[in-house]
């Protein structure tokens, strides 16, 4: 049996709603968590908008509705770690969002192979790549965001690095 959200609380998990985004080239995935912190599930897919701020608002829309603790957005990684230019440009869309969610906090996380893991899943329950394409983005938001906390409950500490509001 799964444990109560005050259970989860005594292993290390902070009260409330995470909500993580994958932030695509094309499209913006989004998950959100139960209020124990348990179980990350799809919430919606997003259309990117590179000239004006739409996807921004729709997060945020998202983000009022929920009240979630925080919002967690991915950080690709190469396989070594290293950052090169999509984890810039997934800095600077974390902190655009930050900026436009304040107070809510903003982490990174890292999402090295997240898309790979939500392609797999997608295959192996039978969704066919041309279906998944609109649908890839919020399976990994998913991946990430139980991924981040399973990484809260076992280690105590909240994933990933904290986004400054400038």
């Amino acid at each position: 049996m799964a444990p109560s959200a005050a259970e989860a609380i005594d292993e290390g998990v902070r009260a409330g709603v995470r909500i993580a985004v994958d932030a695509g080239a094309v499209r913006v995935g989004l998950a959100a968590s139960d209020p124990g912190g348990l179980l990350a599930t799809p919430v919606s897919v997003v259309r990117r908008d590179r000239r004006g701020e739409r996807d921004l608002e729709e997060i945020a829309a998202v983000v009022a509705a929920r009240e979630p603790l925080e919002v967690l957005v991915g950080l690709p990684r190469s396989l070594s770690g290293a950052e090169g230019a999509a984890a810039a440009t997934a800095r600077d869309y974390a902190a655009a969002l930050a900026r436009r969610l304040s107070p809510v906090p903003v982490r990174l996380v890292d999402e090295r192979l997240t898309t790979v893991q939500a392609t797999r899943g997608l295959q192996a329950a039978g969704v066919r790549a041309r279906e998944a394409r609109g649908v890839v983005d919020a399976a990994a938001a998913v991946v990430l965001l139980q991924y981040a906390l399973d990484h809260e409950r076992s280690t105590g500490n909240p994933p990933g690095e904290q986004v400054d509001v400038r």
